[in-house]
């Protein structure tokens, strides 16, 4: 029996997208949302699983989903593409529009999924960097593109994990500019002072990418969607599979809709705390970037970074350790929590930069 081997090289693909889980009383590491979704939705959710034909396949094409998220936006149902996470709607953008022969560009330090989902689609990745302050250089943007063509340009907005948001003259330069096309992931976007969704239109190439993960603080339903062209939505639904998407994500995803005003009061708290968390940051002589999410990406002066997320670990409190990543050497990223889980990871920082 010969040996199965893998198409393509499979060590190019890295070792994949990993966020450590580790057993501590406060997980500040993945940017969930610290508050679950209001007990009102949760009985919602209930009613409707109990009423789930569970012996029957749900709506192929999620019409109710699409047509909630459409009057949310303000734009047609046609303009709507949901997936399972905002990851399976960039992998199914890369299926149609990426793959062999084709080139996606990215801007580091960026969202590490971009470029590992590209090349699981056998699609290249044109590498630019960003500027000094990890926002978008209009002149790097246009040597990539002239240089790679990309077939589709990813633009984090605000970008993970350094947490800047792109001014909209940017974004519009950068649609301007790439001759494929534009996609702007806004996993944060509720956060930001302004969204590229009015930059969707039938005749252009923006598409913007959204997840119920954060703001809704649904991470364990892994819904996410596109807002796009409608010839763009088209081509998704052709390479997605059958069924994708289950009866049950489709009613948490359109019930979760009717929670708008609890959903932007909880923006506006953890908005709030953030503001309090960089404060206690600031008092601690540590330097943060300005954040437009919900995490703060900081870098304790004088200090190895991986020793202190050690050291945080040792006192049960779990951030990001981005100390191994290009040009965030040293550096960490922490989830905006509860007021008390914050407090906690303060406190222990100060233990760790004292020691």
């Amino acid at each position: 029996m010969g040996v199965l081997t893998p198409a393509g090289d499979g060590a190019e693909l890295g070792p994949g997208y990993h966020s450590p889980q580790v057993d501590v009383a406060v997980r500040l590491n993945t940017n969930e949302s610290p508050y679950p979704p209001p007990p009102a939705f949760v009985a919602a959710l209930a009613e409707a699983v109990a009423a789930t034909s569970f012996h029957r396949y749900p709506d192929r094409r999620a019409t109710a989903l699409r047509a909630a998220l459409a009057e949310l936006h303000q734009v047609r149902a046609d303009q709507v593409f949901c997936a399972n996470g905002s990851n399976e709607v960039l992998q199914t953008l890369l299926l149609a529009y990426g793959g062999p022969g084709r080139t996606a560009a990215v801007f580091e330090p960026t969202y590490a999924l971009h470029s590992h989902i590209a090349r699981l689609t056998r699609t290249a990745v044109a590498e630019g960097e960003r500027g000094e302050d990890f926002l978008l250089d209009l002149d790097e943007v246009r040597r990539v593109v002239a240089e790679a063509e990309p077939a589709v340009t990813f633009v984090c907005s605000p970008n993970n994990p350094t947490g800047g948001a792109e001014p909209a003259g940017t974004v519009a330069a950068v649609a301007s500019l790439a001759p494929g096309l534009v996609v702007v992931d806004e996993a944060y976007g509720q956060f930001a002072p302004w969204s590229a969704l009015s930059m969707v239109d039938d005749g252009g190439r923006v598409v913007v990418v959204r997840t119920y993960s954060k703001t809704w603080g649904m991470a364990a339903s892994r819904l996410g969607y596109a807002v796009a062209p409608a010839p763009v939505v088209a081509e998704l639904e052709r390479r997605a599979l059958p069924y994708h998407l289950d009866a049950v994500k489709q009613a948490a995803g359109r019930l979760a809709l009717g929670f708008r005003a609890e959903m932007e009061a909880r923006v506006a708290a953890v908005s709030a705390e953030r503001a309090r968390l960089v404060a206690g940051l600031a008092e601690l002589a540590v330097h943060a970037w300005p954040s437009d999410a919900n995490f703060v990406l900081f870098r304790p002066r004088d200090t190895e970074g991986h020793k202190v997320w050690q050291g945080l670990v040792d006192r049960s409190v779990l951030v990001r350790d981005l100390s191994g990543w290009p040009r965030l050497e040293g550096c960490l990223r922490v989830t905006v929590g509860t007021p008390e889980e914050d407090d906690a990871f303060l406190a222990a920082l100060a233990e760790v930069l004292d020691r």
